[in-house]
């Protein structure tokens, strides 16, 4: 699926999108840009973050994060 389908269709539902494409930055930026609204993007880069990090930071956005604090961000990880 196109990653601004992705972004659509997880701002449709609600949820913010993990990835560690780096595509996927550039399609968030051009929203950013154009004003268009989505539900928020976390991104972990391959190589600086390990899984364990990702799962940890992940399960912190879950339970304390409020869904208007990523709308239309990027989060990087690691915290």
């Amino acid at each position: 699926m196109a990653d601004d389908l992705v972004i659509q269709r997880a701002t449709e539902l609600e949820r913010i999108v993990f990835s560690q494409d780096r595509d996927f930055l550039v399609e968030a930026k051009r929203c950013q840009e154009d004003g268009i609204r989505f539900s928020g993007v976390v991104y972990g880069h391959q190589l600086m973050v390990q899984i364990g990090e990702c799962i940890r930071d992940l399960e912190l956005i879950a339970t304390l994060g409020e869904p208007q604090e990523f709308e239309n961000r990027v989060q990087f990880l690691p915290f």
